[in-house]
């Protein structure tokens, strides 16, 4: 893939089509020690220690409709190149919890690529789902970070208002591109 946002769209898909009513994103990019984290986290039906075992071999899937598995192979062995590691946790009944590190300075460090369309594509095509995203920046300048709870949102718009609304639409992405802006300059959003 060529930017992580798309392992992420992939991955949270893997939560989805595993019945999780939940799926926490988060993205940590700390210039201060060159690292991004990029971790997804579900409450879906989780996995055996066979198929943890088994779900970084390509050529294993639980899916029925191809018999290769990509998604989280290739995160695995992007993290990897740039020097960096890739962790996953699951339990049965619980859900899965899985974290790439990667260095940014390396030569292999693929961009992180569209992450706030990625979010808002999962939020907005699944609206029964809730999702937690959130992230944080920290440089010399100091750390910045913001999160997006659908839960929350929920709360706000009283079950009156679907999530997949074009006026909720309109504003998760412009919520995600103000925040974003602010995480990564230090500017602070403009008043309305």
């Amino acid at each position: 893939m060529r930017e992580l946002s798309l392992n992420v769209m992939d991955i949270a898909q893997n939560s989805i089509s595993a019945g999780a009513s939940l799926i926490t994103l988060e993205v940590e990019e700390d210039l201060t020690r060159d690292l991004l984290r990029i971790s997804v986290k579900d409450n879906g039906r989780g996995m055996t220690p066979e198929q943890v075992q088994n779900v970084t071999d390509p050529f294993y899937t639980t899916r029925t409709t191809r018999n290769v598995g990509l998604g989280v192979p290739l995160f695995k062995m992007e993290a990897e190149m740039t020097g960096g590691h890739f962790t996953i946790d699951s339990t049965v009944g619980v859900g899965t919890d899985l974290t790439a590190v990667f260095h940014p300075s390396s030569v292999d460090m693929i961009p992180l690529g569209d992450i706030n369309g990625t979010v808002q594509l999962l939020v907005t095509g699944n609206p029964e789902r809730d999702f937690l995203y959130s992230r944080r920046y920290k440089d010399h300048g100091g750390e910045r970070g913001f999160a997006l709870d659908t839960r929350e949102l929920r709360e706000v718009l009283g079950g009156e208002v679907a999530l997949n609304a074009p006026e909720v639409v309109l504003w998760v992405k412009d919520y995600l591109e103000e925040q974003t802006h602010y995480v990564l300059t230090g500017e602070e959003p403009a008043e309305e």
